[in-house]
This record gives C-alpha cells, sequence and structure tokens, in this order.
C-alpha cells in the first residue's frame, strides 16, 4: 500500500473515531472539540485523495491550535467550572494521543520518502497537524486529571491559600 493510500485509510479511521468519542462525551467542549479534530481529518481524507487522484491540494486556512483556541474562548465559561471526566472520556483522549503521535511519526516518514513534491508538502502538512491535534488531547487530559493545575498554568492564575 503507497503512503497515500495508508494516509486515506489512517484519516477514515481517524473520522469516524473522533465522532464516536463525540457522541459518547457528556462534555459539550469535549463534544466540539472531537468534532473540530474530525473535521481537521475530513479535510485530511480530501487532501490525501484529491494527492492520490494527481491533484493539487490546498493546507487549511486555520490551523488546529487556532480552531481549538476558538472553541475554548466560546465556551469559556463551561470550561472554567470544574470538569468532571468520565474514564471513558480520559481512554479516548489516552487513544487519541497514541493515534496522532503515531499519524505524525508516520507521515513525518512519508514526507521523507515521499515520491514527489506534492506527496511530501501533503505529509509535511499532515504531519503538523497530528502533531497539534497530539497537544490538544494533551493539554485536555492535564485539565481532566489535575484542573487546579491546569487552571493555574494555562491561565497563569496563582492560588494563595
Amino acid at each position: 500500500m503507497t503512503s497515500v493510500k495508508m494516509a486515506i485509510k489512517m484519516e477514515r479511521d481517524a473520522v469516524a473515531f473522533y465522532k464516536k468519542c463525540a457522541k459518547k462525551t457528556n462534555s459539550p467542549v469535549g463534544k466540539k472539540m472531537f468534532l473540530s479534530i474530525a473535521a481537521d481529518e475530513q479535510y485530511h481524507l480530501v487532501c490525501a485523495t484529491n494527492v492520490l487522484k494527481g491533484m493539487a491540494f490546498e493546507p487549511s486556512k486555520t490551523t488546529p491550535k487556532q480552531d481549538m483556541k476558538s472553541i475554548y474562548e466560546q465556551n469559556k465559561d463551561v470550561v472554567m467550572k470544574k470538569v468532571d471526566a468520565t474514564t471513558d472520556d480520559v481512554e479516548a483522549l489516552e487513544i487519541a494521543m497514541k493515534m496522532e503521535k503515531e499519524g505524525a511519526e508516520f507521515y513525518l516518514k512519508a514526507a521523507a520518502e515521499a515520491a514527489s513534491p506534492v506527496e511530501k508538502a501533503l505529509f509535511e502538512c499532515l504531519a503538523k497537524d497530528e502533531g497539534e491535534h497530539f497537544l490538544i488531547f494533551q493539554n485536555t487530559c492535564s485539565l481532566l486529571n489535575d484542573s487546579s493545575n491546569w487552571f493555574m498554568w494555562q491561565e497563569h492564575v496563582i492560588y494563595e491559600g
């Protein structure tokens, strides 16, 4: 299987996984996060399919980090409340981090071995986005596992007791 075909399979699987995660989580911000990343993966799928057909691709106009920042800013009141996560939520984030890390590593390797400049550019773009997805999930996991510490570091708040 070529690297582009493998990318198509990986992105298709990621879209399905993140949509499933969005349905299962009770957190409205969590739903938006998973759906935003599913949309990124859907766009990656379209880009990889276009490259497979010999067409060019356009990187997204926004980065995953910018999209997530918008989601958090629009839902700051919800985010600032105590976050109660289920075991399923944390498990989904851990699986997502593993998927994104492995995806970024695969795309970096594929970029180094790319058959054309278009494929190289595609894989570099995908690696960058998957790296940002990893950081988003890692940050969210940190919020769920230790929210008071997360708020201190993310919001630059020091609690005095």
